[in-house]
């Protein structure tokens, strides 16, 4: 495991910064809230999933490490290099003995970034803000004793986009067992970024919802 995540970091500081400066350039992405990243300790960046590009935006955000828990086929795709090289941690999601988990765990107690997207897959959906949310973030954050920073993403991933938006919130812990709760917290502080990011970007819900079939059409 030690080894491992040594190589992942090797390879995500030297993508990263190229990464950072391409994908300004290209889609032109607008970051709100990136202050509310703890910059040291333990923490699990939370996303609602529209593209399979959206933690591009949480790691242009931070000078930090963000290990994504991706699907295991991304790692077989044309993409596989890249998740591989910037430390992805694969997930079996028909596996009942799959260890991402445990990986995902590891990285936290030894005080890491771990990003997740609660809801499971790209909401593909037209009529659903989000799916509903898995409760791998609020378990990780009671036994590991880190925050959850909630984000949201919107807009359209095309060439010098004038809507496209990540927005953080503010970090909580899951403090108790009563992970439905936290799962409830975390879900309305996505919906509400989501919709602070549609206004201010002048962008309807309808708008944002039918995007998501465009985005799928190019993936």
């Amino acid at each position: 495991m030690k080894k491992k995540t040594k190589l992942n970091e090797w390879g995500y500081n030297l993508l990263t910064p190229i990464m950072r400066v391409l994908f300004k350039l290209w889609y032109n992405p607008t970051i709100v809230g990136k202050e509310y990243i703890p910059k040291e300790g333990s923490i699990i960046i939370a996303s609602n999933h529209k593209h399979v590009y959206d933690q591009c935006l949480a790691i242009m955000a931070t000078k930090r490490n963000i290990h994504y828990m991706a699907k295991k086929e991304y790692f077989e795709g044309k993409l596989a290099w890249f998740f591989k090289l910037v430390g992805c941690i694969p997930v079996d999601r028909g596996n009942k003995e799959d260890v991402s988990k445990d990986i995902a765990m590891e990285v936290l107690k030894n005080k890491g970034a771990i990003g997740i997207f609660p809801e499971g897959t790209r909401n593909k959906t037209y009529d659903k803000i989000l799916l509903p949310l898995k409760y791998g973030a609020v378990s990780m954050s009671y036994n590991t004793d880190s925050y959850i920073v909630p984000c949201a993403v919107t807009g359209d991933y095309v060439f010098r986009s004038k809507n496209l938006m990540i927005r953080f919130g503010v970090p909580f812990k899951v403090e108790d067992h009563d992970y439905a709760k936290y799962n409830d917290m975390l879900r309305e502080d996505i919906e509400s970024l989501m919709k602070d990011n549609l206004k201010d970007s002048n962008r309807t819900m309808e708008e944002e919802l039918q995007s998501r079939n465009q985005d799928t059409k190019k993936q």
